[in-house]
């Protein structure tokens, strides 16, 4: 679904593809409640460059009139819009001002151009972007033939059955994992809480995903540290001072597991990537259904 933005301009992830003989992606951009298309794209289609465009404008002015044909947006709309816009395409980091093409100011500019290319372009442009309505925040034609528009609903309808279902999924996923994550856990006691999971194989397991080292690789047994690059995103560390006696002290020191840390670990867990028990039967229990997704 499209956000409002201040000053009434709507940028969209959407794009329509405009089949021609070089196929013509168009950033889904409402403006004051209609369908508008930016000089780029208008070029791109006619087979012409944006200057070309925007000299036909200057040349014909008396033919385009502002608010009917095209809206100029500049200054802190078109700050807040180049902050918000997600289509690449959509207006350069460096203009000083945006061009807006509505459906009549395009069909204008295909006469001004005048070539085979335009008029095919907006006729095409015409049917599969201006025409365009939202239904549920889905995008179906608007046509005369029942049979087509009846199979677009259809396939906007399942498009949104199966995004509801990701959605819950996805809610089930942060249940499940506000379930198993507390503050403090070590990855280690962590992984105690996923059924399966060989622990003791899972410090040598982060190792080898570069989020630990051992600082007494010649000891008896080792001496687990966060490395720098995942320090206070995955993992930080707890210091504790040992005093054995009165003559000698040293620092411990214990990885703790942060959030993302929890949810990367949780999803290799699902994916079956974590070290297993050689018993491990592959079930999940409450986690089977995600396990599947994941």
């Amino acid at each position: 679904m499209h956000n409002q933005l201040a000053g009434g301009i709507v940028p969209s992830v959407n794009a329509v593809t405009i089949n021609t003989s070089a196929p013509v992606s168009v950033p889904v951009l409402m403006y004051r409640d209609q369908r508008v298309i930016t000089t780029e794209c208008l070029a791109r289609g006619y087979a012409c460059d944006e200057k070309s465009i925007r000299m036909n404008l200057s040349r014909n002015q008396d033919r385009f009139e502002p608010g009917k044909h095209y809206f100029i947006i500049e200054g802190e709309e078109l700050r807040d819009f180049k902050n918000r816009a997600t289509d690449s395409g959509s207006v350069g980091r460096n203009a000083r001002s945006l061009t807006l093409w509505t459906e009549k100011g395009a069909a204008r500019m295909s006469k001004v151009v005048d070539t085979d290319e335009a008029w095919s372009f907006f006729e095409k442009l015409e049917d599969s972007y201006f025409r365009l309505r939202e239904v549920g925040g889905l995008l179906l034609p608007d046509m005369n033939d029942p049979v087509k528009l009846a199979r677009a609903w259809a396939d906007a309808m399942e498009a949104k059955q199966q995004a509801e279902v990701l959605t819950h999924r996805q809610a089930q996923y942060i249940d499940h994992l506000e379930n198993l994550f507390s503050d403090g856990l070590s990855p280690v006691q962590f992984c105690k809480r996923m059924n399966g999971v060989n622990v003791s194989k899972v410090s040598a397991f982060l190792q080898g995903a570069n989020w630990l080292y051992d600082d007494n690789p010649n000891g008896h047994s080792a001496h687990w540290r966060v490395r720098s690059q995942v320090r206070d995103k995955y993992l930080t560390e707890k210091s504790s001072q040992v005093s054995p006696n009165a003559a000698a002290s040293f620092t411990t020191y214990q990885p703790v597991l942060l959030r993302d840390g929890a949810v990367w670990l949780y999803r290799k867990y699902l994916k079956g990537q974590l070290p297993m028990k050689q018993s491990w039967n592959g079930e999940y229990t409450h986690d089977k259904e995600l396990a599947s997704k994941a």
